[in-house]
């Protein structure tokens, strides 16, 4: 596991992230990231990294860690609630995506609405998911589809919405800077 997604030691000292930590494990366990192979948990866990090192609260680290379990394992919201309570439950449903609207435009503003709907803690944990989906997007290779535009356009232009959103509503958050620098990056080798 690389630096990025490394835990400093002192967050597990905190009692709700390390138990975030090791459900999502159990849950994530035997699935890979499309991109590189790598184990899955490696995304959860530099979320609860970025989180950690912007200093926020162990019921946030926690979220983090949990952030996709909603949509990528059974876990449920009432699961979340009962081992975790409806703090950080509601945090992870605050951007989980509502996975009935089938067109991709639309479920990811509907996502991005529901984010800034939620508040200051959901959207911190927004741009610290974001941040690490745009290092993982930096990994892939463009590829082009039959129409000609590049496969990872569609989620560029999703991160560059959402980092708009970010901007208005946590305009001096270091992770909306951080997502600003991981985009610009990205943009510079495509």
């Amino acid at each position: 596991m690389g630096v990025a997604t490394r835990i400093p030691d002192a967050a597990h000292r905190l009692p709700k992230t390390r138990a975030a930590l090791d459900y999502a494990t159990e849950l994530h366990r035997g699935q890979l990231r499309q991109v590189d192979g790598a184990p899955f948990i490696v995304h959860p866990r530099e979320v609860a990294s970025l989180l950690y090192k912007a200093g926020a609260p162990d019921h946030l680290i926690a979220a983090g860690a949990l952030h996709d379990v909603i949509e990528k394992t059974p876990a449920t919201a009432f699961d979340l609630r009962r081992r975790f309570g409806s703090r950080i439950a509601a945090l992870v449903l605050a951007v989980s995506e509502d996975e009935r609207i089938s067109s991709y435009t639309q479920r990811k503003d509907a996502l991005r609405h529901q984010v800034a709907d939620a508040g200051e803690e959901a959207l911190t944990l927004f741009a610290a998911d974001k941040i690490s989906k745009a290092r993982e997007l930096g990994l892939k290779p463009i590829r082009r589809s039959v129409s000609g535009s590049t496969v990872p356009a569609r989620r560029i232009t999703h991160y560059r919405r959402c980092l708009a959103l970010l901007r208005e509503r946590l305009p001096d958050s270091p992770l909306v800077s951080q997502l600003d620098a991981e985009l610009a990056d990205l943009s510079s080798r495509r």
